[in-house]
């Protein structure tokens, strides 16, 4: 059984629907941005869509949740149907550390497993969550490990009362989330270094993970 990432990119006006959706099926730790859709007018119309502003969810699922999770999404909020949205997992590959697993998961039983079949892609996708205004401080962290850069998206985050009972730390809603690709032979030292400058025994008080990225279109990338 794999641990995803399941991001839903919906209108905003939805959000509180999904919302109370995946809380109904034990999801409460969200992070969430806002963003804006690049199709025309036309296309708009077409979808029966009256505004390109999107809202993109993010949540941390395993395989059974995400087949209960998908099936719910059809059934009582009509994903389907056009206009509605989507929503899509990707396997992560890893979690920096066990307290952050137990706060992503909300406590469920996780039995480690054999990482991903998509580990031997060339790039990884390395996530880093924190508080608003510790952006430098990870960075920082990452460029020492080899990193060349990061984008940063501001975000929202729920569940706090989760934090506080698997991490044992008090963690505010205001986020920022840091996006970093890297080559995979870099990707753990990066993750150590920010888990050890900026983790949880910071003031930036990151969660760490990572994805495989099997496709680099639309990303620059810096090679040697």
């Amino acid at each position: 059984m794999s641990i995803n990432l399941m991001t839903t990119i919906i209108d905003r006006k939805a959000v509180k629907r999904y919302h109370e959706l995946y809380e109904q099926c034990g999801h409460t730790v969200m992070f969430a941005c806002l963003g804006e859709g690049t199709v025309s007018n036309d296309v708009l119309d077409y979808l029966g869509l009256d505004s390109s502003e999107k809202a993109v969810l993010f949540h941390v699922v395993q395989d059974a949740d995400w087949v209960e999770i998908k099936r719910q999404l059809e059934r009582t909020l009509k994903i389907d149907a056009p206009g509605e949205g989507i929503a899509f997992t990707i396997p992560l590959s890893s979690i920096g550390g066990k307290k952050p697993m137990q706060f992503l998961l909300e406590g469920q039983e996780y039995q480690k497993e054999e990482e991903s079949t998509l580990k031997n892609t060339s790039h990884e996708l390395i996530i880093a969550i924190a508080e608003a205004g510790y952006t430098e401080l990870i960075m920082s962290a990452a460029r020492e490990a080899g990193a060349y850069g990061g984008t940063v998206v501001h975000a929202k985050g729920t569940g706090i009362a989760a934090a506080e009972k698997f991490m044992g730390v008090t963690i505010a809603a205001e986020k920022e989330m840091v996006f970093i690709v890297t080559k995979t032979e870099l990707k753990n030292p990066i993750m150590k270094a920010i888990m050890e400058k900026a983790g949880l025994n910071s003031k930036a008080k990151s969660i760490v993970f990572s994805l495989p990225v099997t496709d680099t279109a639309g990303l620059r990338l810096v090679e040697d």
